[in-house]
């Protein structure tokens, strides 16, 4: 299994495949993953099979298995890193031995409705797509083996499948303006209001609290906006030949942290970033001659890892881009993002007229004369 999303990783408890076969399969072992059912065997005396099911379902072995049961690129409980993130970090794989399927290409039969949660629901798997058979290389690489078949599955992602709310809002403030511009209300959906919890609870001190749940279900802090993640983003320096932002992520899910975060940004000063101070970053070119997408990431063992909600629920950067003066304009919302995925879900963000604004006699690059005129004028009428 290759994720080739260049910004959603598979996180924790991992990915479930499902399929059905097209006859009457079993498997009749498994290495670097295992069914979740058995199914009926009874058929079976001596040798009994891994799986009998006809729709087996197929989940990875955790880390630390027995070398006997471990695979190459197996036993990550279902982890699977985004391909911009890391490549090597984003295949999983395991060995399958099948029984009563045939032995040529012509008597096996391509299985069929695979099924992929990553680890929700969101893909569709499209059906099974013979390709030229794989090669193996033997140890000394110096002959060539080949499968007897290879097909392909390719499943694609949507968010509007996996959840009808969105699961982030994003924030905005800036150094000219005293507004902040907070989350829509509601951006995530209102259904879990009533089982929230306030940041000052004496429950949060109670043991188990944040262990997670099988099904996954959130338990939020209560706020006006009720999504799990806030992404805040702050204009806090013009330079001349610069400016500065900084960036927060907050979790306010008691239940849940995210390991190996990611964070989209499509900002049009993005093809010129100078410096990210406590992020690693990486662009993205979706079109060869448009460059105004980054992804943000963790840096390993230092800030890849959000807390769940509370104190240490929360990372931060600040990052430095050099201005194109053809461009560059604190007016109009232009200097806050067009767009905001996290962990490749597209966050909401405010409405724009509600973006914070140039006070009318600021200017973005310089303070004006007549400004600077009547400030005089006045001190010496004062003086007199």
């Amino acid at each position: 299994m290759n994720n080739f999303q260049m910004y959603r990783h598979i996180m924790s408890p991992g990915w479930t495949l499902g399929w059905t076969w097209a006859k009457k399969e079993v498997i009749w072992s498994m290495v670097g993953a295992q069914t979740t059912e058995q199914g009926d065997c009874s058929k079976f005396k001596a040798n009994i099979p891994h799986c009998c099911k006809k729709t087996p379902t197929v989940v990875d072995l955790l880390p630390g298995v027995p070398y006997n049961q471990q695979f190459s690129n197996c036993c990550k409980g279902g982890v699977m890193s985004s391909w911009g993130q890391d490549p090597q970090a984003a295949i999983s794989a395991f060995q399958v031995s099948v029984g009563q399927a045939g032995t040529s290409n012509k008597t096996v039969k391509l299985p069929k409705n695979f099924t992929l949660l990553g680890p929700g629901p969101g893909y569709t798997c499209g059906p099974a797509k013979v390709v030229p058979s794989t090669n193996f290389l033997t140890p000394d690489r110096r002959r060539k083996t080949q499968a007897l078949m290879t097909w392909n599955v390719t499943c694609t992602y949507s968010q509007f499948l996996a959840r009808k709310h969105p699961s982030c809002c994003v924030s905005f403030s800036s150094f000219y303006n005293e507004t902040i511009t907070s989350c829509p209300s509601c951006a995530c959906g209102c259904e879990n209001k009533s089982k929230c919890m306030k940041s000052d609870s004496k429950l949060l001190s109670m043991v188990g609290i944040n262990t997670p749940r099988k099904d996954n279900t959130p338990l939020l802090q209560c706020t006006h906006h009720m999504c799990p993640i806030r992404v805040h983003w702050h204009v806090k320096v013009n330079y001349k030949d610069y400016w500065r932002v900084k960036i927060a992520i907050t979790n306010f899910n008691y239940r849940m942290n995210y390991t190996q975060w990611t964070l989209v940004v499509q900002h049009p000063n993005l093809n010129n970033v100078t410096q990210v101070f406590s992020f690693d970053y990486k662009p993205l070119l979706p079109y060869s001659s448009i460059n105004d997408t980054g992804m943000f990431y963790g840096m390993k063992f230092y800030n890849d890892l959000l807390m769940e909600a509370g104190p240490s629920g929360n990372v931060q950067s600040e990052v430095l881009m050099q201005k194109d003066k053809n461009t560059f304009s604190l007016k109009q919302g232009w200097a806050f993002p067009r767009k905001v995925y996290f962990n490749g879900e597209e966050c909401m963000l405010p409405p724009p007229d509600t973006y914070p604004f140039l006070p009318n006699s600021a200017h973005p690059n310089r303070v004006s004369i007549s400004t600077l005129f009547c400030f005089v004028l006045l001190f010496a009428v004062v003086m007199w």
